[in-house]
């Protein structure tokens, strides 16, 4: 049977994803949405312009739905180590970010209320994603019926070998620069002529159309269809199709669609007057053909009577000048494209720059401390280390002292998270060799310097002398993402917290700073081994937000802190089936979840505290680059 630990944790786990594929699919509709109306407004600047100008850009509107920003910007992210980052740049990278993605995911203030919101949302997605999937499904076989209709046309025609249409398209398709020649095929139904096809287009002629147009009714209308094979319209509608077949939903998507018919068809129209068809014929032979044929029933089948007719028989017959392109307009186009692909790639570029530029700042700021000293050398399976006298928080294989760093046998990527205070799963990119090769490290802090930063000093200043450690001895860099992950609310049971006030008195450090500052005596946490497994851990003085971290340690995963219990406790914890400690360098999705379900049992029962499984975004450091440590 499965556990309500792990029923709920994969209910989690369905909230996360779900919920980063809504977020991701909102903020990308919100950006399609915005271009779409930009280009509107491009086009009423060029309405007085070439049809072609305004069809190209409905065009990139109809493609943005189908290229996410996200995309840009990660390939901008790739380079983000090319500019070197300040505060001010960091404040307009936010803002920047936060324009171009309204949409993100609030923290979750309640976790009481987690199992029955991964409940609802897990419902709400079903019905969503159903809903989406049906509207998918019928816009898909609307269009398959139809373009069944026109293949089952085309198999049963005759292709045509001679008569005054090959002649006429011999002649006009050199003129088109049109190779290879479109094949003709003579049909029986009613359909209006149009190019089927996109790899080899082919021209579905009606039987007896040529009967009733004069060779210059039909050298226009061939010139027509030959103007659709020249710009590929066929591609850019069946693009198109694909893009409403999966926004069918966005009405938007429709709106854009029409657009492009009207431009393409008006578009054809302008070329085949400047090709040299008296306007008067054009216009007799397209309406000719209205009044013979139906018109084509799919947008990727283009044909002569497509957009509204009255509207394209005024533009056709008005003499007015149709403005060509200056330099401004080119300009404006050029600009309007430009930053369509360039601001995402520049988000993208600028995407570690709040963490990029604390880190300068830390690293050159004179009130920071380093080491005295710091050795990394290869490892090998070391003894447990004792305990240390007046030492902070000891995990497993790493100890804090007052004024020291310790660590044995341990991977880098673990010495990576403690450096900047991540569990594992917060950690992503770097080499296989990350989680594999092990290292003893040693690092000291002058005892005159400590003064500056208070005790205990292994927290966020030691966080930055590690990472300016690691920097300088194997080249790391990096850059910090946020993400949504799964994590732990630590809350109090439903029958109170039997935590115990300590009787730990911290006594004052003998030989105090000669700032005058008072050292408080250090807390301790000790997790007890046996057997290869985690049994116990014993805590004396330790606040509850300690402990959370401990158990993220243990579990591989952040653990929140929702208790709101502040004092100081003394209490012991046993559990069974935590993973051993080579494997809390990295451990398997399976370990965890065991370890997280023994562990929650555990802590209930005992502390009477319990482990909910939420939600919530999380930073994400990515290692950029990072090389194996020489000996020193």
């Amino acid at each position: 049977m499965i556990s309500t630990t792990a029923l709920a944790t994969l209910a989690s786990d369905f909230s996360t994803v779900w919920t980063a594929i809504a977020l991701g699919l909102a903020n990308h509709l919100w950006q399609s949405t915005v271009f779409a109306c930009g280009a509107a407004l491009l086009t009423l600047t060029l309405r007085h312009h070439h049809a072609r100008a305004r069809y190209w850009l409905w065009s990139a509107a109809s493609l943005k739905f189908l290229i996410p920003f996200s995309w840009l910007t990660a390939i901008g992210s790739r380079f983000s180590w090319l500019r070197s980052s300040t505060e001010a740049t960091a404040g307009v990278y936010v803002r920047i970010d936060e324009f171009n993605q309204p949409f993100s995911q609030p923290a979750i203030a309640n976790v009481s209320h987690a199992a029955s919101a991964s409940s609802s949302s897990h419902l709400l997605a079903n019905v969503l994603v159903g809903l989406w999937l049906c509207g998918c499904v019928t816009v898909v076989l609307l269009w398959g019926v139809r373009w069944y209709r026109i293949s089952a046309a085309i198999r049963g025609s005759m292709p045509l070998r001679e008569g005054r249409e090959i002649e006429l398209l011999k002649r006009l398709q050199p003129a088109l620069q049109i190779n290879p020649p479109v094949e003709v095929v003579l049909s029986e139904t009613t359909l209006e002529p149009g190019i089927f096809g996109v790899r080899r287009p082919v021209l579905l002629w009606p039987a007896g159309m040529s009967n009733r147009l004069p060779s210059e009714h039909l050298e226009a209308i061939l010139a027509h269809e030959l103007w659709h094979v020249r710009r590929r319209d066929n591609l850019a509608a069946a693009l198109h199709m694909f893009v409403e077949a999966l926004f069918w939903f966005h009405p938007l998507v429709w709106w854009v669609g029409a657009r492009l018919v009207d431009e393409r068809e008006r578009a054809c129209d302008e070329q085949v007057l400047e090709f040299g068809s008296p306007r008067e014929v054009y216009a007799e032979s397209i309406l000719k053909v209205c009044e013979f044929c139906l018109s084509s029933p799919l947008p990727c089948v283009s044909g002569v009577t497509g957009s509204d007719l009255n509207k394209r028989m005024v533009h056709i017959m008005s003499n007015r000048i149709v403005r060509k392109l200056d330099l401004t307009r080119k300009l404006l186009l050029s600009s309007a494209a430009f930053l369509a692909l360039a601001a995402p790639i520049i988000i993208g570029l600028l995407h570690a720059t709040p963490t990029r530029a604390q880190s300068s700042n830390q690293e050159t700021s004179a009130a920071t401390p380093t080491f005295e000293s710091f050795s990394i050398k290869p490892g090998a399976d070391s003894e447990p280390m004792p305990t240390y006298a007046g030492s902070g928080t000891h995990m497993i294989k790493m100890m804090f002292g007052p004024d020291e760093f310790r660590a044995a046998n341990i991977t880098l990527a673990t010495l990576i998270q403690a450096a900047y205070g991540v569990q594992a799963n917060q950690i992503a990119g770097g080499p296989d060799w990350l989680n594999v090769d092990r290292f003893d490290v040693e690092a000291k802090v002058d005892k005159s310097q400590i003064a500056n930063f208070g005790v205990p000093p292994f927290k966020s200043a030691t966080r930055q002398m590690m990472q300016s450690a690691l920097a300088e001895h194997t080249g790391l860099v990096t850059h910090t993402e946020t993400k949504t992950l799964p994590v732990y609310a630590l809350v109090v049971g439903e029958n109170g917290s039997k935590l115990q006030p300590s009787h730990f008195n911290p006594q004052p450090e003998p030989n105090p700073a000669p700032t005058g500052r008072t050292l408080v005596g250090v807390r301790r946490m000790q997790v007890q081994m046996g057997g290869g497994e985690a049994i116990g851990l014993a805590a004396q003085g330790v606040q509850v937000s300690d402990f959370a971290q401990q158990l993220s340690r243990q579990l591989g995963a952040t653990v929140v802190d929702k208790t709101e219990l502040t004092g100081n406790y003394d209490f012991t914890l046993q559990w069974a089936g935590a993973p051993t400690p080579n494997e809390a360098d990295n451990p398997s999705p399976e370990k965890s979840a065991a370890a997280a379900a023994s562990l929650s049992t555990a802590l209930e029962q005992q502390l009477g505290l319990k482990l909910q499984p939420v939600t919530q975004p999380m930073p994400i450091v990515v290692i950029d680059h990072i090389e194996k440590p020489a000996q020193n």
